[in-house]
């Protein structure tokens, strides 16, 4: 491909909209262009790195004996009232109404329709196990779309459903692509790492995430120094050493004038942290909940929600406090119940032999408050956030925190969705059963711009060769004839070839070079008088080989064959 026909444009200005060094990178190597908030362009060079990420998805989903289809974008409403997930899926479903008044969804995923697919044909035991995947655009109606195609509204997506006789056949589907992912994500030069998570709307009983560590991730991973634990924050759990308790007093209301804070409270009654109950009140769709943590934790709204069976959860307005007669940053778990507020603890709460707490009443707290005397709790389970440097679950080693991007999510979700949809089929015995399912997706293009965000130097990107956008680029200073020939031998061998032929000076087709991070670069300039072409590395300018004009073209080819196995041996 020649340069001036690729429709290529890049900027000499970083974007001003670019927030990470990779949205940056993207645009300014004319990879993408933005549309709307959330919403992208994929021009030439970056649906090139697209259509790369989708063969190596493709080549691994085949290898495990998935099929491919294609299901539409818009759904009806009705499939996703027989999930249930019309009423609880949220903002982000993008609804849309037809001429005829009739509703639909912009998918943000496809449980519902591969289900329809699947009921429709699927109807024997023996039809089973069964893997289907797409590689699709969806949309989600993202609250605070951000950093390119990190979080995006509109996306592309690889997302596969499983379908088995029973928790047998998940385990295998589940572990065949657990184990594709690992090498997809090797494939596109990415070192990747598995941890639990939340199953979030999509639900089931587990599920993984697959995260690069990257200072700008949105994610933050949990991971034991000693062990192969890791979790993302909004599923980790650790072991804490509970301070010996003071001995159980009785209840009393003492005046802390304007002290609302725990740092204010536990100065000011001269108690520690751990020995206060902190409640914390939201209201979901159905109710008000109460949720009780320690004054030296913080809630994790994730698993709040997960708790409760809530999708939203928001704090009451002032208004919505002072009609319960409640005050805020005096808020306390005694007299909830006679308010009708269901009340959730957190573990480590639940052996505390007295607290202090809100008494509901502006310009007090209460001492000596005791669980189970003074007040009840509906519910205990998880509800803190994991701290650094706490004790490992499994192995009591140190807990660190560090950032993630996501690349990948993998779900078990059993019955869940064919049992509401009366997905199932016949067993052996010709008894009527439901499928048992697995979900599994990844974003191709937040794959890409990963790529990007742990693939660049302060010149540009650099492309590991799997999913770069070609091969080789030539930068032609003196004979375009020779320039010509070259590019043509080298496409006769299968090797992707972009041939700058504009007329530039020769810093500006290295700068753009740099940028665009194409991993071979043979340059045609003073060496050619010798009979030699210079070659280099984008990852490593400074390794210049020098090829006679004849041998350049397999030189390249064993280059490339060097750095594919760099890439596959990680």
């Amino acid at each position: 491909m020649r340069f001036n026909q690729a429709f290529i444009y890049t900027l000499r200005e970083d974007p001003r909209e670019a927030e990470i060094t990779s949205h940056k990178l993207l645009l300014k190597a004319g990879m993408i262009l933005k549309l709307a908030s959330g919403i992208y362009t994929y021009l030439p060079l970056g649906f090139r790195v697209i259509e790369k990420i989708n063969k190596i998805v493709s080549e691994e989903m085949d290898r495990i004996g998935a099929i491919r289809l294609l299901m539409p974008s818009v759904q009806p409403k009705e499939l996703w009232e027989e999930s249930g997930r019309w009423k609880e899926y949220g903002k982000e479903l993008l609804r849309i109404k037809d001429r005829n008044d009739r509703d639909f969804v912009i998918g943000p995923t496809h449980e519902e329709v591969v289900v329809d697919v699947a009921r429709h044909f699927v109807r024997s035991y023996k039809d089973l196990p069964l893997t289907l995947y797409q590689i699709q655009t969806k949309f989600r109606d993202e609250i605070r779309p951000r950093f390119g195609l990190m979080r995006g509204r509109e996306f592309i997506m690889k997302d596969a459903y499983s379908f088995g006789k029973d928790e047998k056949d998940l385990e295998k589907s589940f572990n065949d692509m657990f184990n594709a992912y690992c090498r997809i994500f090797k494939r596109c030069g990415l070192k990747s790492r598995a941890v639990e998570a939340d199953t979030g709307l999509i639900g089931g009983k587990g599920s993984l995430e697959f995260m690069v560590p990257s200072s700008v991730g949105e994610d933050e991973i949990v991971c034991c120094n000693r062990c192969s634990y890791a979790a993302n924050i909004e599923k980790a759990e650790s072991r804490v050493e509970i301070p010996r308790a003071r001995p159980e007093q009785s209840i009393k209301e003492v005046y802390t004038p304007k002290k609302k804070t725990v740092e204010e409270v536990s100065q000011f009654l001269n108690v520690r942290r751990e020995e206060i109950v902190k409640t914390l009140i939201y209201k979901g769709e159905r109710r008000f909940y109460a949720f009780l943590v320690r004054g030296c934790d913080e809630l994790n709204i994730v698993k709040a929600k997960r708790a409760v069976g809530e999708t939203e959860l928001r704090p009451p307005s002032e208004k919505e406090l002072k009609d319960m007669g409640l005050h805020l940053g005096f808020l306390g778990p005694v007299g909830l119940k006679e308010k009708d507020i269901y009340v959730l603890g957190d573990n480590l709460i639940k052996d505390m032999k007295w607290c202090v707490t809100g008494a509901n009443k502006e310009d007090f707290h209460l001492e000596g408050v005791k669980i189970g005397r003074d007040f009840s709790v509906d519910m205990y389970t998880d509800l803190r956030r994991v701290k650094e440097g706490e004790n490992c679950p499994v192995c009591n080693g140190k807990l660190s925190i560090l950032r993630g991007i996501e690349l990948g999510h993998v779900f078990k979700l059993e019955d869940k969705y064919s049992r509401k949809m009366n997905g199932y089929f016949l067993d052996e015995k010709g008894k009527k059963r439901y499928y048992v399912m697995g979900c599994y997706g990844i974003g191709i293009g937040r794959t890409a711009q990963a790529v990007v965000e742990m693939h660049h130097d302060e010149k540009g990107i650099i492309w590991p060769l799997t999913v770069a956008p070609y091969d080789v680029e030539i930068i032609s200073l003196t004979d375009k004839d020779y320039a010509n020939l070259l590019h043509d031998e080298l496409e006769k061998e299968d090797i992707e070839v972009l041939l700058d032929d504009r007329k530039e000076s020769p810093g500006v087709k290295f700068a753009d070079c740099d940028l665009i991070g194409i991993p071979i670069r043979i340059v045609l300039g003073k060496y050619l008088e010798q009979g030699k072409a210079e070659v280099s590395l984008r990852k490593d300018r400074e390794k210049r080989f020098l090829i006679s004009k004849h041998e350049v073209v397999g030189f390249v080819k064993n280059l490339k064959r060097e750095l594919i196995k760099e890439i596959e041996n990680g």
